[in-house]
């Protein structure tokens, strides 16, 4: 947590008054500790999460606090689709960062909206227009009530659903099982995080949070 400790100016008739003086998170990479507890198996939601080999993974990607490149305003969460960057903004000047898989071209959305619904362990629901291009998903569509929530769930842990002017988008914040497809562009258009960052992010990010996504 940000800590505000208090120092005193002197305002006119002798008052004095606390200046808060901000003390910014330590920005240090993960230590081989902290991966192997931040990328280790979970029991969430009645299910297990198996362990990340997150030495296969460009360290780049893993979950870290980085100074804010961003410029938006504390609370804010910001993907940086060409660097394949997500970005929570915190007080201070600091950020959490994760790696994220993203949509291929011609898949992608970009734009100001706001996490409008939030769930843990999601049924899957793929749209009708990619039910179209991918038929055998038919028995997973609107109509028939999705994919049942588990491991083997294209949504993963939690999804977060991005609205904008009140409509949503069709474009989530989601985990995934396929933690060899962060950093990568494979997806048709969502924002794919590994299980474990995924649980971490929903637990920072709260209904309507504020979600630029750059492309």
């Amino acid at each position: 947590m940000t800590t505000l400790l208090a120092g005193c100016s002197t305002v006119p008739g002798g008052r004095s008054t606390p200046v808060p003086t901000r003390i910014s998170r330590p920005v240090i990479p993960p230590t081989q500790e902290e991966l192997v507890s931040m990328y280790g198996p979970i029991e969430d939601g009645g299910f297990l999460i198996p362990a990340i080999p997150f030495e296969k993974i460009d360290p780049r990607f893993y979950r870290q606090r980085v100074i804010d490149p961003t410029g938006e305003t504390p609370g804010s969460i910001v993907v940086d689709t060409p660097s394949r960057f997500l970005y929570v903004v915190e007080p201070g000047g600091t950020a959490m960062r994760y790696g994220v898989g993203i949509g291929r071209d011609g898949f992608a959305w970009q734009g100001e909206g706001v996490i409008h619904w939030r769930q843990a362990w999601p049924r899957w629901k793929p749209p009708n227009e990619m039910v179209a291009r991918q038929p055998n998903l038919e028995r997973y569509s609107i109509v028939n009530g999705g994919m049942e929530p588990g491991l083997k769930n294209p949504l993963g842990a939690r999804a977060l659903y991005i609205f904008q002017n009140g409509q949503d988008t069709l474009y989530r914040l989601h985990g995934s099982p396929e933690w060899n497809s962060i950093g990568k562009a494979v997806s048709s258009g969502c924002v794919r995080l590994m299980n474990q960052d995924v649980i971490d992010l929903y637990d920072r990010v709260p209904y309507k949070a504020r979600i630029v996504v750059r492309q």
